[in-house]
């Protein structure tokens, strides 16, 4: 990429594609095309289409999605798979079309079978069964990464597939309903400590409500008071996370360095799991992050864990050796992160 190559970025204000912005924008790329979901309804075919017969974008990163935790997962699995689906499909045959000199698909480690052995490999995609929670959103995400296979193989695109484990950071979606489990304790202990100082118009300004009973009675829906916090499973999974800052550094040196072919593995004769794992290699369980993370807020009450609830995968932890091998390795570590992160959603909302 040239810094006035014209640079395309699907989903510029979620978590990974507003860092990615401000990555290229701080090594003086100038030409960025960026379009919000009112300007631009990646699931329409016919707008996808016309936009980038206008456009003519030369690089794409495909951040768009339609993400979530486990419950928003759980409960929405039609809206996953179809909006998914529909948002790739077009960027990624679009952008064949109109002749992009090269495109980067974000998907989630999520892909790997739910018993996979630990650490995930590339190549042990498609060797199980899923998890069920994820599943929908999962099969979307493998859809993409054959779909960028499939069109290098057949059309001579260079279409490469990265994967990158839990993310957090500026701009996260803090929703406690359809928030991932980092930002969503983030804003549970912080709510709870408000409550247990008194601080009434705090917590209304955070929630955007105006009664404080209608508060208290929205944050019983999820078992957050001044007493305790309530977190979804036992607390045993193990997870990695991945600060966006250093996903969007990774995005942008594969586009800067590599090509679909420094993905393949030349001692096979089939081209498959081409696809790169982004991560750092390193896990902590739910039960120690939630101690982090009330550490860190600095909240004094309980932590309790619904074991009625699913816990999920048991582990996901990624094998980041082959990005490493391409030359790229993470900088922020976990405290690191959460302390920058609860610093971004204090400035947010003041």
């Amino acid at each position: 990429m040239n810094k006035d190559s014209k640079i395309y970025i699907a989903g510029h204000r979620g978590l990974v594609g507003s860092a990615i912005v401000n990555n290229l924008t701080a090594k003086g790329y100038n030409n960025i095309i960026v379009r919000t979901h009112s300007e631009l309804d990646l699931c329409d075919s016919l707008q996808v289409k016309n936009f980038f017969e206008k456009e003519k974008p030369e690089f794409v990163f495909l951040a768009a999605a339609k993400v979530g935790g486990i419950v928003a997962n759980y409960i929405y699995r039609g809206e996953f798979i179809y909006e998914n689906l529909m948002i790739q499909n077009n960027i990624i045959h679009q952008s064949y079309v109109n002749g992009v000199k090269k495109l980067l698909f974000l998907g989630s480690t999520c892909i790997y079978p739910k018993n996979a052995p630990q650490p995930l490999k590339e190549e042990y995609l498609l060797t199980d069964t899923l998890e069920y929670t994820n599943e929908p959103y999962a099969i979307a995400k493998i859809a993409g990464i054959k779909m960028c296979e499939s069109y290098n193989i057949q059309y001579d695109t260079n279409f490469i597939s990265v994967m990158p484990t839990n993310l957090y950071g500026p701009n996260d979606n803090f929703d406690l309903e359809k928030s991932h489990v980092l930002p969503a304790l983030i804003r549970k202990f912080h709510l709870a400590k408000l409550l247990m100082e008194g601080k009434k118009e705090e917590v209304l300004n955070d929630l955007k409500m105006d009664s404080f009973d209608d508060a208290l009675n929205y944050l019983n829906k999820f078992n957050v008071s001044d007493k305790h916090v309530e977190i979804w499973g036992s607390g045993k999974p193990k997870r990695e996370f991945l600060w966006s800052e250093d996903m969007a550094d990774a995005s942008v040196f594969i586009m800067e360095n590599r090509n679909f072919k420094d993905t393949i593995d030349n001692e096979v004769s089939e081209i498959r799991n081409t696809h790169i794992n982004i991560g750092t290699g390193k896990d902590v369980s739910i039960s120690d992050l939630a101690l982090l993370v009330k550490k860190i807020v600095s909240y004094s009450g309980e932590i309790l864990f619904n074991s009625n609830k699913p816990d999920g995968t048991m582990q996901k932890l990624t094998d980041v050796s082959k990005l490493n091998k391409l030359g790229w390795k993470h900088t922020v570590e976990l405290e690191e992160g959460v302390s920058r992160m609860y610093k971004w959603y204090l400035t947010k909302n003041n």
